[in-house]
């Protein structure tokens, strides 16, 4: 019997997931409970949107290939998909045979043999880190931060390529300090082939309410534009 994934949704032409045009997975179920989340509907993994196996989703990925073509391909983002990796890697390892692209959105919060047999069949890895700072990250995510060094370790002993991802938050993980951690922390990787700095915003903050859940970051405003820029200057110049 084959393997079933829980899916919360689709996107067919993401242009922000990784390289070129990309078919964007969203897995249902997340460890993580991260306080600028947008997606709090992706939490649980009851009830998913769409159940489908491997060869199914495959299926939806090939009706789009001639649009991704080489430049393009494939990403897992989530939700968390390292909950599902036994599926996820089902999943690539049908990509593969297509010579499509697989790239995972992760926050690397988990590390087991199933997961070390995923990276096998993974072409990029988009790390979110959610802050550098041992003492905010389990109040910003719910979570230590310690796995995701890890799982940033282990990327670097099999050579995977990486780029990592980083929210910017007003009043949160907009510190100068912070950001020039986390800019020397990284230079110690040869794998990381790209950091984005991305800016916080609340688009997100009606499903909350839809859910009846607070939104931890109510009264935050958006990242400006000057903000980014600033922080890219303090990540680039140490």
């Amino acid at each position: 019997m084959s393997l079933i994934g829980k899916i919360h949704s689709y996107e067919s032409f993401g242009t922000v997931d990784g390289p070129g045009i990309r078919f964007v997975i969203f897995a249902q179920g997340c460890s993580l409970r991260c306080q600028y989340c947008h997606n709090p509907d992706t939490w649980s993994l009851e009830d998913p949107k769409i159940l489908i196996s491997p060869e199914a989703l495959l299926q939806e990925v090939l009706k789009y290939k001639v649009y991704f073509q080489k430049r393009g391909g494939v990403t897992f983002s989530g939700g968390e998909p390292l909950m599902q990796a036994e599926f996820v890697k089902e999943f690539f390892k049908l990509c593969k045979k297509e010579n499509i692209h697989t790239a995972l959105d992760t926050s690397g919060n988990f590390m087991n043999e199933k997961v070390k047999e995923l990276l096998e069949y993974t072409d990029l890895v988009l790390l979110d880190i959610k802050t550098i700072n041992p003492d905010l990250h389990p109040i910003l995510t719910g979570v230590k931060l310690e796995n995701s060094l890890r799982f940033l370790d282990y990327l670097q002993e099999i050579k995977k390529p990486t780029w990592i991802k980083h929210v910017v938050v007003p009043t949160i993980t907009d510190k100068a300090t912070d950001l020039k951690a986390l800019s020397i922390y990284l230079k110690k990787y040869s794998i990381v082939e790209k950091v984005e700095l991305l800016p916080y915003h609340s688009i997100g903050a009606y499903k909350y309410k839809e859910l009846n859940k607070k939104y931890a970051l109510d009264g935050i405003p958006d990242l400006s534009k000057e903000q980014l820029e600033e922080a890219n200057k303090i990540f680039r110049n140490t």
